[in-house]
């Protein structure tokens, strides 16, 4: 039995070989390479030589933290991200309430969520594209609108306005994430016992205790796996605004992975400060994921593991001291 459970073991080294190799070549080694080459003088087009700093290892990171295009793209993504997140968590709640809660008899709740769904599927050049001539000027649908309807005389011109663009970025990136975000919400609901619901409706609760009381606090698991993996895609957002006004108008929606970008390959080619700062937006995001992890724990669960490791280590003692005595 031994000699076959390590003939099964084998297999599954070999499944997993693969996927560790692709990963190890285009993930792990860039990783470690761009953490290294922060450290250096690295920069130009091509192969080029390049030393590690020894005057002061930290030169680079000290000039990205200290760089105003870099603290601006880092409020921009910050900013722009609060303002996507908040409304589309709030609307995939509000859609996943709706379409689990069994005492609503919907028809073709297939269709609403494939077409919900549906902006998450778009091509993100596709969307940019779209919405750039939505509000183009002097001709785009917004401004034909307006204009019918009396609104304005004349035509605006959106994409020259801050506030507008950060809007925009902030509505597409909201438009594009609220189906993906609802499906998995709705795939932890289905995860709950229905005889919780079930007894609950027995009780007289209605949707909106059943909701508060019940779905949100059984959801915490999927709710911190939503947040995290939306916060680091909210930090590393550069399709969008790199496509739909190329960061602009002045670097109103400028990212921290388009100030990235521009610093590596838009003609200054420094790949120590297009380092520098990727690693530093990875020390952010690993330290803000765990934040969360710790802010949104299960306080009953750590305190039983906090009492079980007690008891262990007291059970440890008192052996200890058995034996001990026994010598």
């Amino acid at each position: 039995m031994k000699r076959k459970h390590s003939g099964y073991a084998k297999w599954g080294y070999i499944f997993c070989l693969p996927f560790t190799l692709a990963f190890m070549i285009f993930s792990l080694y860039p990783i470690i390479f761009t953490a290294v080459i922060g450290f250096t003088d690295c920069k130009g087009l091509g192969m080029v030589k390049f030393h590690f700093l020894a005057d002061d290892p930290f030169l680079n990171f000290k000039n990205i933290l200290t760089n105003p295009s870099f603290q601006k793209s880092f409020r921009n993504t910050l900013g722009m991200w609060i303002c996507n997140f908040i409304p589309q968590i709030g609307l995939a709640l509000l859609l996943t309430a709706w379409f689990t809660d069994n005492r609503n008899h919907i028809k073709g709740k297939g269709l609403f969520k494939i077409l919900f769904y549906m902006p998450n599927i778009i091509t993100a050049a596709t969307i940019a594209i779209l919405f750039n001539a939505l509000i183009g000027y002097p001709m785009g649908p917004v401004n034909d609108l307006l204009m019918t309807l009396g609104l304005t005389d004349q035509p605006i011109n959106f994409q020259v306005n801050k506030t507008v663009a950060r809007g925009s970025v902030s509505f597409i990136q909201f438009w594009m994430w609220y189906g993906y975000t609802m499906i998995i919400l709705i795939s932890g609901v289905l995860g709950i016992s229905p005889e919780i619901f079930e007894s609950a409706e027995v009780d007289g609760a209605s949707r909106i205790q059943t909701f508060f009381y019940i779905t949100i606090p059984n959801l915490k698991t999927i709710l911190l796996f939503t947040l995290v993996t939306s916060l680091i895609g909210g930090l590393q957002m550069f399709d969008i605004p790199k496509l739909f006004l190329l960061g602009g108008p002045d670097n109103s929606t400028l990212t921290t992975s388009v100030f990235i970008y521009n610093q590596a390959f838009s003609g200054s080619y420094l790949y120590n400060r297009a380092s520098a700062a990727s690693m530093i937006m990875f020390v952010i995001i690993c330290a803000a994921s765990a934040i969360l992890f710790f802010t949104m724990r299960d306080k009953d669960e750590a305190e039983q593991e906090k009492l079980a490791r007690k008891q262990e280590r007291e059970y440890r003692k008192i052996q200890k001291e058995r034996r001990k005595s026994h010598e």
